[in-house]
């Protein structure tokens, strides 16, 4: 039976042997029309040769006749022929015979040919699966690296000194500023002071230093006029210098209550706090009409003549507050609705937020939902100046007319003193949809407001985490 393959091979030979070439040489001429390394005639001839040279006395075959035998192996021609031939052949790395080690690259490595052959396939497959296995290992490094970074990016940037420097540099002070020392304060509330007066770079840098160079260092209790942007040492020795301690001068703070008002101008001023209290009692003195005088005592640095007595210091504080609501346009009929919204607004939030924080109270007092203040829970339970952003379970229970997660509406009167500020945003909410917010971040006071309680639930979940990362930083 004949093989179909030695058919297949006669047409073949046929066509190649009827491909016309570019030219024909001259008989006189001998010029070797050289086949092309690897063709089907270079092969054939190639089989000639060692033909002949094992039969040197039988006459050469005629290409005819060579292509009548099959080309299937290496039986078919001479060992000198193989010779050739493989010489005459590109490597392609097939299994006929041993070959020399190559050297793979990343382009042989994909291309379509290595896809073709046994060893360089199974040897290229391999490499492309280690090859895959290190970048999805290499991708899973990177992005728990970011992850790391991006949740712990203060604490590593502190550590490798990546960050900021905490301190101001020398020589750029400027303007003023002024800090209250109460009596009993040491290292930690004066370095809190100082950074809230903005004259220190970070709440921490002056009790850092403290620790480091006068951790025995005494504080006298009074108003301080000092620089801002101050180095931590700088401060340290304007503090020490008792020419910036201002005489019969009190600072009332934005934010502070009666409760912790009282005792700074006892201090400053030097006048008994039992007088004190005592002139508070009966707001109508002052023509307040409300059941105390929260939220009046304006937030301000107050100088007064050596022999002021109780109630001077009181009806200046009075009489300031009314000047600020009378700059805001708030009519004197309105001025405790105002200052009981603005009083939220300053202990809620940070000035660049006041607008937002005013927008949120209004929203919800119009939906007729409880405002939920932790601020109101805190002083209607006595815990307002805790130091702690949320609230404890017991003073968000509590039964009393300023908790805000028992009552609808506001509280029955402000819960602090407001300044200029919060005045203004009680007046001027912002345009927008919130109806939530919480500080995410305690040093800074980036602040999370949202439209959805479930939006709301998400900042708490990044509130938590900040504390639990910072869990020294006040408020958490």
């Amino acid at each position: 039976m004949s093989d179909p393959n030695d058919r297949r091979s006669d047409s073949l030979g046929d066509f190649f042997d009827n491909v016309p070439t570019a030219s024909t040489p001259s008989p006189e001429r001998e010029v070797r029309d050289e086949p092309a390394p690897g063709s089907r005639r270079a092969l054939r001839e190639a089989a000639a040769r060692g033909a002949s040279e094992q039969r040197p006395s039988e006459q050469r075959p005629s290409d005819q006749q060579m292509s009548d035998q099959p080309m299937s192996g290496d039986h078919v021609a001479g060992p000198q022929a193989q010779a050739e031939r493989a010489a005459a052949e590109p490597r392609t790395g097939t299994a006929s015979g041993p070959e020399e080690p190559e050297q793979q690259s990343l382009d042989a490595l994909f291309a379509p040919e290595a896809a073709t052959h046994g060893p360089r396939r199974r040897r290229g497959r391999g490499c492309l699966i280690a090859l895959i296995v290190l970048l999805v290992i290499g991708g899973v490094i990177a992005g728990a690296g970011v992850w790391v970074y991006n949740t712990y990016q203060t604490q590593i940037d502190d550590i490798m000194g990546w960050g900021e420097p905490k301190d101001y540099e020398s020589g750029i002070a400027t303007g003023e500023a002024f800090v209250t020392i109460k009596k009993g304060d040491t290292g930690s509330p004066v370095s809190t002071a100082l950074f809230q007066a903005k004259v220190t770079k970070t709440d921490r840098v002056f009790y850092d230093y403290l620790i480091e160079n006068d951790p025995d260092v005494t504080f006298y209790p009074g108003v301080y006029k000092l620089q801002q942007k101050m180095t931590a040492a700088a401060a340290l020795k304007a503090l020490s210098n008792p020419e910036n301690r201002m005489a019969n001068t009190v600072r009332i703070t934005e934010g502070s209550t009666v409760v912790s008002s009282l005792p700074r101008i006892a201090e400053g001023v030097g006048i008994p706090l039992e007088e004190l209290q005592a002139a508070v009692q009966d707001p109508s003195v002052y023509g307040v009409a409300a059941q105390n005088l929260e939220g009046w005592l304006f937030p301000a640095i107050y100088t007064f003549d050596p022999g002021a007595t109780a109630q001077d210091a009181i009806a200046a504080m009075v009489d300031r507050t009314r000047e600020s609501l009378a700059k805001a346009g708030v009519a004197a009929e309105d001025a405790q609705r105002v200052l009981t919204i603005a009083s939220i607004i300053e202990r809620e939030a940070r000035t660049a937020d006041f607008a937002k924080v005013s927008r949120v109270i209004a929203n919800r007092v119009a939906d007729g939902m409880m405002l939920q203040m932790d601020s109101t829970a805190q002083y209607g339970y006595g815990e307002l100046h805790a130091g702690k952003a949320s609230t404890s379970e017991a003073a968000q229970h509590d039964d009393n007319p300023w908790n805000t997660y028992v009552i609808t509406g506001l509280p029955a009167t402000p819960i602090a003193n407001p300044g200029d500020a919060a005045i203004d945003a009680a007046m001027h909410p912002a345009d927008g949809p919130w109806l939530y917010f919480v500080t995410i971040d305690m040093s800074t006071g980036e602040t999370q407001f949202s439209e959805t309680y479930e939006e709301h639930q998400q900042g708490i979940k990044k509130m938590r985490a900040w504390c639990s990362a910072n869990p020294d930083y006040t408020g958490c």
